[in-house]
């Protein structure tokens, strides 16, 4: 299918403003150019937002806690923002967050973890599961009914199925679902998604060169399950996951790798490549029609997985 006219007149303005790559940019300038892209959009009305502070080994990780409106108790949805491990907060997570929280009928946590490069790997993976536990241990103090998910974008994709694979193996609270939405799963540069897709689609990879150089300075550590979860020997025994790739995503063949190899190891698994989308496209679900009918799709599912648990 060719790329969505919405994205192609998206793209063609973003061609015609111009301006440094994000390659080119101090991570300090890349976050303010990401909050500008992403900005949060209180005009979504949910029940309740409320900024948290979650204590762990490390120091305090901020948290916002997106409420439905009703009594509840709600399941829950942990949610780990995009941007590379390097760019993005609570403030880019916003939106989603609140159409999550909306369209799913849940209690949303977005976790604020600490980035490269002032943290390299593992700081963010350490942040996200630590959260994750004290989610599980304080469901009450969030009006959540015991029923606990994990979500993220692109690099938050990448630490949410990192955690699903910690919590297997070093304990922690029960996970019902695992929603990535064009995950990173590997360091590998050379997929035939990046030739295709590797210039001129928003995410280059350039772009996430730049974001592994940050995140993983020690080459080798791009090679740990924890960075690059694909590289994982053992995916049993994980919960079960629903994987979006974008046909216009330098991601999209590693996302469709991970999806089947959880399948492989009897992970029920479903997988969705958004036809004439790019990457980044749950930010435009309140824009282009394109993106929500896929972002639907996606809550759907949630849905179906909270209310069979």
């Amino acid at each position: 299918m060719p790329l969505a006219p919405e994205y192609q007149a998206l793209l063609a303005a973003a061609a015609e403003a111009g301006g440094p790559p994000l390659s080119e940019l101090s991570p300090a300038e890349g976050r303010e150019m990401y909050r500008m892209m992403r900005p949060a959009n209180p005009e979504l009305t949910v029940g309740k937002v409320s900024n948290i502070s979650i204590p762990s080994s490390t120091g305090v990780i901020p948290a916002r806690v997106y409420r439905p409106t009703g009594a509840g108790p709600f399941p829950v949805l942990m949610n780990f923002h995009g941007g590379g491990w390097v760019i993005g907060d609570l403030d880019t997570a916003d939106a989603v967050s609140r159409e999550f929280c909306r369209e799913a009928n849940c209690v949303v946590v977005a976790v604020d973890y600490r980035l490269a490069p002032e943290h390299a790997f593992p700081a963010a993976v350490e942040d996200c599961y630590d959260a994750t536990c004290w989610v599980g241990e304080n469901m009450s103090s969030i009006n959540g009914n015991g029923q606990l998910a994990v979500s993220g974008e692109s690099a938050g994709a990448n630490l949410a199925t990192v955690v699903a694979q910690q919590i297997r193996d070093q304990g922690g609270p029960n996970l019902c679902y695992q929603l990535l939405a064009y995950p990173v799963t590997d360091h590998d540069l050379t997929r035939t998604s990046y030739a295709e897709n590797g210039e001129g689609m928003l995410l280059t990879t350039d772009t996430m060169a730049y974001f592994w150089s940050h995140y993983c300075p020690i080459d080798a550590d791009r090679a740990n399950p924890q960075a690059s979860p694909l590289l994982a020997k053992d995916l049993t025994r994980l919960p079960a996951a629903l994987v979006l790739t974008a046909e216009f995503d330098p991601l999209r063949d590693e996302g469709a790798a991970y999806a089947a190899a959880l399948e492989s190891a009897g992970v029920s698994t479903t997988y969705i490549c958004a036809a004439g989308l790019i990457h980044d496209f749950l930010a435009m679900t309140a824009s282009f029609q394109c993106s929500r009918d896929v972002f639907e799709q996606a809550c759907i599912h949630l849905r179906n997985a909270f209310q069979a648990n």
